[in-house]
């Protein structure tokens, strides 16, 4: 087993023990959050404005995002890691579709998504697989769709891991984060960096990107 295919059924076993629990605690998630409501509702006019394909929450646990994706008028579905957490948002929202898949290597073809977000779930990513779970959002992504991260901020230190209550997970310099998608092919479109609540450790960061269309081979 690789160093990769480790790291990842460690997270997913790590989701798999807490998931009914996890599923309670963020059922309500976006409550009292106005500006992360107002980052996600940006993305969903970006999104049905490009009007290139379906939306995938990628990571998307027990489902509320991906609901709430569809409750703002788009075509969303979600994947997760965790067969536990699919099961769990399969029968909250029977309505919608939910897949078992990793992001870094998703059964999907080239270009057929109109917009991904991924909310909190690159954070358990080694830094160094970040640009190949990059690299896998511009594959399926079609040409000026729609990418929105959200993420734990370093408030300026380096890229830094912290015990996150499930496993390991990463803070990142916005900055940095920011180049490693335009490296994969993405131009930032906009960012918000909220400071935390009470009852929350770090700074959040989120970015709104866009695609950017295939070039034609000039030969």
């Amino acid at each position: 087993m690789t160093e990769h295919s480790t790291h990842l059924r460690v997270t997913s076993d790590a989701y798999d023990a807490v998931a009914v629990l996890y599923a309670d605690l963020v059922r309500n998630g976006l409550d009292g959050l106005p500006l992360d409501r107002s980052v996600l509702a940006a993305f969903a006019d970006l999104a049905r404005a490009a009007d290139a394909g379906p939306v995938a929450e990628l990571g998307c646990g027990p489902g509320y995002l991906t609901a709430h994706l569809r409750d703002l008028g788009l075509d969303a579905f979600g994947v997760d890691l965790s067969p536990v957490m699919i099961d769990l948002a399969r029968e909250a929202y029977p309505d919608l579709r939910f897949e078992l898949g990793s992001m870094d290597s998703l059964d999907l073809a080239d270009g057929t998504l109109g917009a991904i977000v991924s909310w909190y779930s690159v954070i358990h990513a080694p830094p160094r697989d970040i640009p190949s779970y990059f690299a896998e959002f511009r594959r399926v992504l079609a040409g000026g769709g729609i990418l929105l991260l959200a993420f734990f901020e370093s408030e300026g230190g380096p890229v830094e891991a912290f015990d996150h209550k499930v496993t390991t997970a990463y803070r990142w310099p916005i900055d940095v984060l920011a180049g490693l998608a335009r490296k994969a092919g993405f131009v930032e479109v906009g960012r918000m960096l909220r400071e935390p609540l009470t009852e929350e450790r770090y700074r959040r960061g989120h970015l709104l990107m866009r695609c950017e269309p295939e070039r034609p081979d000039p030969s």
